[in-house]
C-alpha cells in the first residue's frame, strides 16, 4: 500500500489538498486536538497507517523509506497536521535517531535500525539529561567502560519522554573521566530490554506520566552500537540537538494554541471585544513571524546544510511564542482558567490549562532558554562574557 510518488513535483496547492484528504480519510476522529501527549498504545493504529502508506517519515530521503519532501512541502505537511488536530506519534526515532543515522551512522547501523523505525517495531526515547546535568549537559556522569567488545553502562538519566513505551534509547555516556567536559563523551544506541535497566515514570503537574527517569546498573552494550568515534559523542550530540531545536522551534504548537484561543474567544464572546482583538492580532503576527524563521532553518536542513548555533534563536522564539498564546488562553477563560481538565462554556467543553501546562516545560527541555540566550550571545553575536 506504500505510495511511491514524487511529491515535490506537485504544486503546493495540489500537495496540500492530498495531505488534507489523507488526514480526513484516515486519522481517528477521537484523537483530534488531544490536550496532552498520547501514549504509544493510543497512537499505534495511526503509526501503522502512516507506515503502510509510506507517510511515517515525511522528511527522510526516499532512499531510506521516507517521503523525501522538500522543506516547503514538509511545512505544508506540518500545517495540515496541526489544522486537523493530528497528535504526535512516538517520534524520537523519526525526527532524531533516523536523521542522525542517515547523516552519521554506518551502513550497518542504517540497515539495522531505520527499517524498524519506519514500521514502528522499535520505538526510541532520549537519554541526555541527568540530575545536575540538564542545561549543563556536558557535566553528565553516566559512565560507559569498555570491557572487551562491550561497554558496561552505569548511571541515571531523567526527563526521558515516554521512555516507558520505548524499546530503545539513544544515550550520551562518559567514556573518559579524565578528559575535559565536552570531551570524553560517546553516543550509544541501547536496547531497553538489556538486563540492568529500570524505568520509573514521573507524574507531571497535569497528572500525566509523560516523563521518566531511567537507571543503568552494569548494562552491557555491544561496541558496534556507538555512533561516530569513541570520545567524540559531543559532536554527534550537537548535530542531534540541532534537529531537536529545529523541531522544538516548530510553529505547530503555537499555531495549535492559537486555533484553540480563537475557539475559546468565540465561546466566551471575546471575539467581539476590540481590546482582545488587538491582542489577538499581536500574537497572530508573532506566530506568523515564527513560521517565517522556521521556514528559513528547515530549508537549511532540507539542503543538507549543518544547523549552526543560531538555531538557538528558533528554540527561544518558538517556545516563548507558544507560552504567550497559552497565557492568553488562560486570561480569556477568566475564572475557568483555574479549572484543571475540561471546563464548560455553555454547552461546549474546553480544556483551558492543557496548553499552559505544555508551554511551561517547553522553555526548559532541549536546553533552557537562558542557556540558549548565552549560546546566541557568545557564539553568534560574539559578545564579551561578563
Amino acid at each position: 500500500m506504500t505510495e511511491q510518488r514524487d511529491w515535490n513535483a506537485l504544486s503546493d496547492q495540489e500537495f496540500r489538498l492530498i495531505v488534507r484528504k489523507f488526514f480526513e480519510d484516515h486519522y481517528p476522529e477521537h484523537l483530534r486536538y488531544s490536550p496532552s501527549r498520547r501514549r504509544l498504545a493510543e497512537m499505534r493504529g495511526w503509526y501503522d497507517t502512516l507506515s503502510r502508506h509510506g507517510w511515517i517519515a515525511p522528511a527522510w530521503p526516499t532512499k531510506y523509506g521516507g517521503m523525501g519532501l522538500s522543506p516547503s512541502k514538509h511545512i505544508i505537511f506540518i500545517e495540515e497536521q496541526e489544522a486537523y488536530g493530528v497528535a504526535r506519534v512516538p517520534d524520537h526515532g523519526l525526527i532524531m535517531v533516523g536523521p542522525l543515522l542517515i547523516q552519521q551512522g554506518t551502513d550497518e547501523q542504517r540497515a539495522r535500525y531505520l527499517p524498524k523505525i519506519l514500521t514502528g517495531e522499535e520505538i526510541w526515547c532520549q537519554g541526555y539529561s541527568e540530575p545536575n546535568a540538564g542545561s549543563d549537559l556536558a557535566s553528565l556522569r553516566t559512565e560507559a567502560v569498555l570491557d572487551g567488545d562491550e561497554f558496561v553502562v552505569n548511571g541515571q538519566k531523567t526527563w526521558s519522554t515516554l521512555a516507558q513505551d520505548a524499546t530503545h534509547i539513544f544515550l550520551l555516556v562518559r567514556t573518559d573521566k579524565n578528559a575535559r567536559k565536552q570531551e570524553g563523551i560517546s553516543f550509544l544506541l541501547v536496547d531497553m530490554k538489556a538486563p540492568g535497566i529500570t524505568v520509573r515514570p514521573m507524574a507531571t503537574l497535569s497528572g500525566h506520566e509523560e516523563f521518566c527517569e531511567i537507571f543503568f546498573d552494569n548494562v552491557r552494550v555491544p561496541k558496534e552500537n556507538i555512533v561516530g568515534q569513541i570520545n567524540k559523542g559531543w559532536t554527534v550530540a550537537k548535530a542531534l540537538l540541532g534537529f531537536e531545536r529545529l523541531f522544538l522551534g516548530s510553529p505547530k504548537l503555537a499555531q495549535s494554541a492559537l486555533a484553540r484561543l480563537m475557539t475559546l474567544a468565540k465561546l466566551t464572546g471575546r471575539d467581539r471585544d476590540p481590546v482582545f482583538l488587538e491582542r489577538l492580532a499581536e500574537v497572530q503576527l508573532d506566530v506568523d513571524d515564527l513560521n517565517g524563521i522556521y521556514r528559513h532553518f528547515s530549508a537549511q536542513a532540507g539542503r543538507g546544510e549543518p544547523l549552526g548555533q543560531d538555531i538557538s534563536v528558533l528554540k527561544v522564539w518558538g517556545t516563548e511564542t507558544f507560552a504567550r498564546v497559552a497565557d492568553l488562553i488562560v486570561e480569556v477563560a477568566d475564572s475557568a482558567g483555574m479549572i484543571s481538565g475540561p471546563a464548560l462554556f455553555g454547552d461546549a467543553e474546553f480544556d483551558v490549562l492543557s496548553p499552559f501546562y505544555n508551554a511551561r516545560p517547553s522553555t526548559i527541555y532541549g536546553g533552557t532558554n537562558e542557556i540558549q540566550r548565552n549560546i546566541i550571545a557568545s557564539n553568534v553575536l560574539k559578545l564579551p562574557s561578563a
